[in-house]
């Protein structure tokens, strides 16, 4: 069965962004750029894909499952298919369903799939053959997701914000995952966890 993964930025008091959206203040330096190219090649968009001359076949995901706000970040900067090396799926409901469909019409690529149910698409995607999913955001979708997510890796970034948008919006669901590995580019750790599984 595929695995579903949350690849995220975040800071030291959890969130992924400023209430705003804001993830300007984020750390995405040269060096951070280099090691998502060496190690996780498919979340780099497309464009910075060709620039850094990357167009081997994917190593961890073939798909992607995003939330509206974290799709829209890139549509409004013109960039209507951030991710066409993989399956898109971009999760949206009523008239935001509407927003972002008008967007997508304007692409050229209409492999971008839109959808209101999240939980049905995840199951169904995992239970496909194919590689890793990856979930890139945001946290409302996250926090419809946490049953299904098996593996957290968290860009953590030496900083607070104090208010925004958290990795998580959901219910209270304590859930448990464990370290299972730990590297760092510069004054970014990254930190890989996996599902604890009941005994």
């Amino acid at each position: 069965m595929r695995a579903l993964t949350y690849l995220i930025a975040v800071t030291q008091d959890g969130y992924i962004a400023g209430p705003g959206g804001e993830t300007d203040r984020f750390e995405q330096g040269q060096a951070l750029i280099e090691y998502l190219a060496e190690h996780y090649p498919e979340t780099l968009p497309t464009p910075a894909r060709a620039h850094f001359g990357i167009d081997a076949t994917p190593q961890h995901f073939d798909a992607v499952v995003m939330g509206r706000s974290t799709y829209e970040v890139g549509a409004q900067q013109g960039l209507l298919s951030p991710y066409a090396h993989l399956d898109r799926q971009v999760v949206a409901t009523g008239q935001r369903l509407e927003r972002v469909d008008s967007a997508v019409d304007a692409d050229t690529d209409s492999a971008v799939e839109l959808v209101p149910d999240p939980l049905a698409v995840v199951r169904e995607m995992k239970s496909a053959d194919g590689l890793g999913i990856w979930l890139c955001g945001g946290g409302v979708l996250a926090g419809h997701l946490i049953d299904e997510i098996d593996e957290l890796i968290i860009k953590r970034q030496p900083m607070v914000l104090g208010d925004g948008r958290p990795m998580f919006a959901g219910s209270y669901q304590p859930t448990a995952f464990d370290l299972v590995d730990r590297s760092g580019v510069d004054a970014v750790a990254i930190e890989r966890y996996r599902r604890r599984v009941s005994a």
